[in-house]
């Protein structure tokens, strides 16, 4: 009989979560028979119940909004990827019951940007100031040697943008949001904004642009990132994003690596088309 092993995506509203799929389709490839990845809506009211009843069968949670920073007391440790942007998003229940917080957000981005030749950038851009802003200038202080301008909405945004910058070793120089298009002439532009954010910019888009990492998966594609394809620039998407942060995910809550990411980007693939 197979031993049971355990792991979920906690978060509020999580309906919407690709995560089973693709933590499903990377256990089916690996063979991981007795392996389940199931989904709970948790907020952060109820998040340390959730921690504390997990048994020795739960071997990792993944966690969206709004648990990524509610989640860090509850945990043994968490690396300095998550410390970096006080996020985690992956956490590792070892066999002797220690709770070990990671952030796959950060690596999964510079992963699919290499994915699509991007290694490193002399400038870059990037589209609001939300938590995922963070993340992208977390994974631009590893590949970007110059500056980062921030397009925000406010003057609060903006000083939170700064502040990140500084922690990160960015230089992170501040523009209006009223000034976006010019924010696509960059060679690597990263959109951290809402569904519909950046649909106004799709005019704008310039006749040879270099690089839109747009880090919604849906609706897709977006405006911006439909603009961009025709005129012949690379884009980069949300479900990339979801994908490599998630192999790094599987590799670390079962051991196995790597972990089929080919498998997991076609499961990904079909489940939103079926949407």
């Amino acid at each position: 009989m197979s031993t049971i092993r355990r792991a979920a995506v906690l978060g509020s509203p999580i309906a919407h979560s690709l995560s089973p799929v693709l933590h499903r389709a990377a256990y089916a490839e690996l063979g991981l028979t007795g392996w389940l990845y199931d989904r709970f809506e948790i907020d952060e009211a109820a998040l340390p119940g959730f921690v504390q009843g997990l048994d020795s069968t739960w071997v990792g949670l993944s966690l969206t909004m709004p648990l990524k920073r509610a989640v860090i007391p509850l945990l043994d440790s968490i690396s300095g990827t998550a410390s970096s942007v006080e996020a985690v998003n992956t956490v590792v229940l070892t066999q002797d019951g220690r709770r070990v917080g990671d952030n796959t957000d950060i690596p999964g981005m510079i992963a699919a940007l290499r994915e699509r030749g991007v290694e490193k950038t002399d400038s870059a851009a990037v589209l609001g100031a939300g938590a995922t802003a963070s993340s992208a200038l977390a994974a631009l202080s590893e590949i970007c040697t110059g500056p980062v301008t921030a397009y925000v909405r406010s003057r609060e945004r903006g000083d939170e943008m700064r502040g990140w910058g500084e922690r990160l070793g960015v230089d992170v120089r501040i523009a209006d949001w009223a000034d976006a298009e010019q924010a696509l002439r960059a060679p690597l532009v990263i959109a951290t904004t809402p569904a519909g954010a950046t649909d106004t910019l799709a005019d704008a888009v310039p006749g040879a642009p270099g690089t839109l990492f747009d880090v919604l998966y849906e609706p897709w594609p977006t405006g911006l990132a439909a603009a961009w394809s025709a005129r012949s620039g690379a884009v980069v998407g949300g479900l990339d994003l979801l994908v490599h942060q998630a192999v790094l995910q599987v590799e670390q809550m079962t051991g196995h690596a790597p972990a089929p990411l080919a498998a997991m980007r076609r499961a990904g693939e079909e489940a939103l088309a079926a949407r």
